[in-house]
């Protein structure tokens, strides 16, 4: 089985040379494939898109250092999945409840854009993880990519699975892909996502995961 994670890895030849131009630019900025955070065995897993530049590239943490993070964290931590309202660095104590935050693409992709290659090479572990984690039953997927990310794990049709904001799609053995659309800057300023979207679907996933 591949791991579900690989500080190391450089499989992506232009997003492993971004990070190199990056690193150069910001040297203490984290600037390599970013970890998964929470716990390895919690019943909630969100999927995001990709580390954003001054965000988790520069913290190592998920959703950490960037504006996409606010609603994120505040939004978790009102439903209990946080300890906290803020993730500000990966060293400030934060720590998630029954919940786990990772990315479908590890790495820091040039305009925030990862290639369709890039989000099918990195998919390795994204499948690994969602493979080990035995206990997950609601795979909340943080935008379309995402959504298409995880329906690849499962060996799934993207025709049988339209992405669409609170969407709930079956997929066997127990487990739901629930939908959103992403937390970002753009979509909270356009009002394409508002705070009572997101609260309703954080909700809804936390209300899936633990019906008996």
């Amino acid at each position: 089985m591949n791991p579900i994670f690989d500080a190391d890895c450089r499989r992506c030849p232009r997003l492993a040379a971004f990070l190199d131009a990056v690193h150069a630019e910001e040297p203490d900025y984290y600037c390599r494939p970013v970890p998964p955070f929470g716990d390895p065995l919690a019943r909630i897993v969100l999927v995001g898109l990709a580390p954003g530049m001054h965000g988790a590239n520069r913290t190592g943490r998920p959703f950490t250092g960037d504006h996409a993070g606010i609603l994120l964290y505040r939004t978790l931590h009102k439903f209990g999945l946080a300890s906290g309202p803020e993730s500000i660095t990966a060293d400030d104590g934060l720590e998630l409840k029954d919940a786990r935050i990772t990315n479908s693409v590890k790495c820091l992709p040039p305009a925030n854009k990862p290639l369709p290659a890039e989000v099918k090479e990195c998919n390795a572990y994204l499948r690994a993880e969602l493979q080990q984690s035995r206990r997950a039953r609601v795979i909340l997927a943080l935008g379309a990519i995402a959504h298409a990310a995880v329906l690849r794990v499962f060996d799934l049709r993207p025709a049988a699975f339209r992405f669409a904001h609170a969407a709930e799609h079956d997929l066997g053995a127990g487990r739901v892909l629930l939908d959103s659309y992403h937390c970002s800057r753009y979509n909270t300023q356009t009002r394409r996502l508002t705070t009572d979207m997101f609260e309703a679907v954080i909700q809804r996933a936390r209300d899936l995961a633990l019906t008996p």
